[in-house]
């Protein structure tokens, strides 16, 4: 296979990691470097560095349009965003002791648990007290509404904080924005509401990437040849998951993501324990 067909294929599975990231709201990483690493043979810490620069260029476009529409919560997502650099910087650091076949089996797992996270029913959990934290920081904020502005409260910032050490670990790791975890850090412990924390994720995904993707540059893992039809790929299939999820039935599609997702997880693991993905 040549440049130019190789790089036609790598963009034509990029676009359809980032359509089927856009329509389940986990991004275009968790798929784009299983689906490089298994389907492509490329190698592991090169898909990963690919994956990082396609997940800063994603975020930043909707990220500036959630947070022009008020629904991102811009003074938490900087406050979290501490935790989840340190721990991007922490996770890029780690691939230099932690084997590719150790990375493969970590990222196969890491997919198990997006694949189910596709399938769970999301409740609405709203905060019933404030956090001292919280307050004093001054996290809470409001997000639009049908009739109005809606205040809400924050709970649990010290375990929120927490999580986000190690979303942010997970990143830097396998080069994943690692959406499913700050979302579940904010929903879930924090209690902010679920349109928040999605918006405020995507808000904090480009940061985290951008700090161990640096890492990544240092070392050399990041390749234009390789890099640049990512991208390109992930965004334009983000832009078009983005206008078909209007008129989408969502649990058709989180069936999809969970099976595709679910079946190179197995590949990667079966991959790491069996030498294959170094």
């Amino acid at each position: 296979m040549n440049l130019s067909a190789f790089s036609a294929v790598v963009y034509g599975v990029s676009a359809l990691a980032g359509f089927l990231g856009a329509l389940t709201g986990l991004g275009g990483g968790v798929v784009v470097t299983p689906a490089l690493t298994v389907l492509l043979g490329v190698d592991l810490h090169y898909a990963i560095g690919a994956s990082l620069v396609s997940v800063i260029a994603t975020s930043s476009g909707a990220a500036a349009a959630y947070v022009r529409e008020g629904f991102s919560n811009i003074r938490a997502g900087m406050f979290l965003e501490i935790a989840t650099t340190l721990g991007a910087l922490a996770g890029a650091h780690l691939t230099k002791v932690v084997p590719g076949t150790a990375l493969a089996v970590i990222f196969g797992v890491v997919l198990l648990y997006s694949a189910w996270h596709s399938f769970r029913a999301r409740k609405e959990t709203r905060a019933t007290r404030s956090d001292p934290l919280a307050a004093r920081l001054r996290l809470e904020s409001t997000y639009p509404g049908p009739e109005g502005e809606v205040h809400y409260r924050i709970e649990r910032v010290k375990g929120g904080f927490s999580l986000m050490f190690l979303a942010g670990i997970l990143s830097g790791l396998l080069g994943i924005g690692s959406g499913a975890m700050k979302v579940i850090a904010m929903d879930q412990v924090m209690r902010i509401p679920f349109k928040v924390s999605t918006t405020t994720s995507n808000f904090m995904i480009g940061v985290t990437a951008a700090a161990s993707a640096g890492v990544y540059l240092s070392r050399g893992y990041i390749d234009p040849g390789l890099t640049m039809p990512v991208t390109l790929g992930v965004l334009s299939g983000s832009l078009l998951g983005a206008r078909q999820l209007i008129g989408a039935k969502t649990r058709p599609l989180r069936i999809v993501f969970a099976l595709v997702v679910g079946l190179l997880a197995f590949e990667m693991i079966y991959g790491g324990f069996t030498g294959k993905i170094q």
